[in-house]
């Protein structure tokens, strides 16, 4: 990652969270704040990536739409970048939101990027204090774009930086406010992939050794046949050989039961579980364009006993 620059996975997911809200219809997740925190350069930069390789991930749509920029990144954005990041989102927020009118007091955002949910719920300023916790370099351009665009950083909003997928430290989250008496959310989407399974299983366990019953988080996980399943277009091996590209390799994979008996050992129970046919019914019912939801990728609201 280069200093004083965010970073590619966070600047890929403004892009296609930005894209959704301004091409897409019906909307799954309408963050209508991710075009703000993306410089124009960027997204002309991303969109002009994704055009040029189109043959990487389908030779037949990039012959067939080979004079129609825009209809190729329609297809490359909707079939390969979007799908899991929008429909995650929509599901954690959902939960969020409902879990705050149960006694939530505090939400913890690990691998925050460009994030905006502070700032598309206002109304939660006095009632949730939201914690940011990311590489310092994302978090350093995140505040200078902020107040660029006239986005003032409410008291709420706290920014921890930190390096959790190698070591959680509480001390860092407590040095900026944060409670451990009071009732928590966490959510890590887009992570759980990078792990092992041991670090995996030890970040879970870090996260909820403070916090009181009740506590609960969201994540998204790959299922076992993450490196067997082609997928759409073959759209999950793409994935898989773009992260070992990108040299952030995929790591793990679960089985549900195997999700289940790591959950417990931290005291967790599952207690939503959403494999990829439930999310595509929630998330992707009655579409007429490309977006599905991801084969192998499931989600999970766990709660501490």
């Amino acid at each position: 990652m280069e200093e004083n620059k965010p970073s590619l996975t966070s600047l890929v997911s403004a892009f296609g969270r930005a894209y959704h809200c301004q091409f897409d219809s019906p909307k799954i997740f309408n963050d209508d704040l991710a075009k703000e925190l993306i410089t124009q350069q960027e997204f002309n930069d991303i969109k002009r990536n994704m055009v040029q390789g189109a043959q990487f991930f389908n030779k037949d749509i990039a012959e067939k739409f080979k004079g129609n920029a825009d209809e190729r990144l329609k297809w490359i954005t909707q079939v390969q970048l979007s799908p899991t990041p929008l429909a995650r989102s929509a599901y954690c927020e959902n939960v969020l939101l409902n879990e705050v009118k149960l006694g939530v007091e505090q939400y913890v955002i690990l691998g925050a990027g460009l994030d905006t949910f502070c700032f598309r719920h206002p109304e939660l300023e006095n009632t949730v204090d939201i914690f940011e916790v990311d590489y310092p370099s994302t978090q350093a351009t995140k505040k200078e774009r902020l107040g660029k665009v006239g986005l003032q950083i409410p008291d709420n909003l706290h920014f921890v930086s930190m390096d959790f997928s190698k070591t959680f430290s509480y001390r860092q989250l407590i040095n900026e406010g944060f409670d451990v008496n009071k009732k928590t959310f966490f959510s890590l989407l887009g992570v759980s992939y990078y792990l092992t399974k041991e670090e995996n299983s030890s970040l879970i366990d870090h996260l909820f050794a403070r916090v009181p019953s009740g506590s609960s988080i969201v994540f998204d996980f790959a299922d076992e046949k993450l490196f067997e399943e082609r997928g759409i277009s073959n759209r999950v091996e793409n994935m898989v050989k773009m992260a070992e590209a990108s040299r952030e390799p995929m790591k793990a994979c679960f089985s549900y039961e195997e999700m289940e008996r790591m959950l417990e050992r931290s005291g967790l129970l599952i207690y939503e579980h959403l494999t990829p046919a439930t999310i595509d019914n929630r998330f992707f019912n009655d579409r007429t364009d490309y977006l599905t939801a991801f084969e192998t990728i499931h989600f999970i609201h766990a709660v501490k006993k």
